[in-house]
């Protein structure tokens, strides 16, 4: 009985660490990028696994897969081990949508993976896959990879204390993806208005110096730019330094204008 209670007071404390890390998340994830909810995320489930000794996530981008997270750098090997060989458990849980846990020798299914885990003194691993959303399978972020230095770890209650945490962050993680979309459409989006400033900069002084119409001067800086094969906002950006430097040699005794190649 006591025993029963000892256990029973573990898998409370575990789910306690669960609810209040995804609690946590759920308020600021809308603000923060993937990587840093996926690491938040792999700090909780160390914490709440029991034997957990370090906690990957591995990350499926177009289908290429990446370490995004760890609490331990010194795991980070054993997933690149895995995306070298096309095959390991958090790559199996990824794409399979299943959880998988490797203890003790199982060359037969993952020999490099093995091998290198039994030089690094892991001796079981569970990963659990990660999707935004459990009826949507094929929007699969990645997986999460639990390693222990002890080959009886993990049994089917961390098993499912991990998909519980996957499937209560969901919210979380999409929150994030959305919120790093989202800024990186921003950036893009003040690089291209950065890029047209340039380009009409250069434009209106062809068009002063020269007397070029809107598009003539348009056509001769995308004329430098395919002969050169430089993108055309840095064709515009050189010309403008080149303008200013120009301005700026003419004003001492004796300067020489710099090179305009436009």
């Amino acid at each position: 009985m006591a025993a029963e209670l000892v256990g029973d007071m573990s898998a409370t404390n575990a789910l306690d660490v669960v609810i209040e890390g995804v609690a946590a998340l759920r308020g600021e994830a809308a603000t923060q990028n993937l990587e840093t909810v996926l690491g938040r995320l792999a700090k909780t489930a160390l914490v709440a696994v029991a034997d957990a000794d370090a906690v990957s996530v591995t990350q499926l981008e177009d289908g290429v897969p990446r370490t995004v997270a760890s609490t331990d750098d010194a795991v980070i090997a054993l997933d690149e081990c895995q995306y070298a060989a096309g095959r390991g458990p958090g790559l199996q849980a990824a794409t399979s949508l299943r959880p998988v846990r490797v203890a003790g020798a199982d060359r037969d299914r993952f020999p490099e993976f093995t091998i290198a885990a039994e030089n690094a003194g892991i001796r079981a691993c569970l990963s659990v896959p990660v999707l935004l959303d459990d009826r949507d399978p094929g929007d699969v972020v990645g997986a999460f990879n639990v390693y222990s230095y002890r080959v009886e770890a993990f049994d089917p209650f961390d098993e499912r204390l991990l998909r519980l945490l996957t499937t209560a962050a969901s919210a979380a993680i999409g929150n994030a993806r959305g919120w790093q979309h989202a800024s990186t459409h921003a950036e893009q989006l003040a690089t291209a208005l950065v890029s047209r400033a340039e380009i009409d900069q250069a434009k209106g002084v062809l068009m002063a110096v020269h007397g070029f119409t809107s598009d003539q001067a348009f056509r001769h800086l995308k004329q430098i730019s395919q002969r050169t094969n430089t993108k055309l906002n840095q064709v515009a950006r050189k010309f403008m330094q080149d303008c200013t430097t120009d301005r700026l040699s003419k004003r001492e005794p004796g300067g020489e204008a710099a090179g305009d190649s436009v």
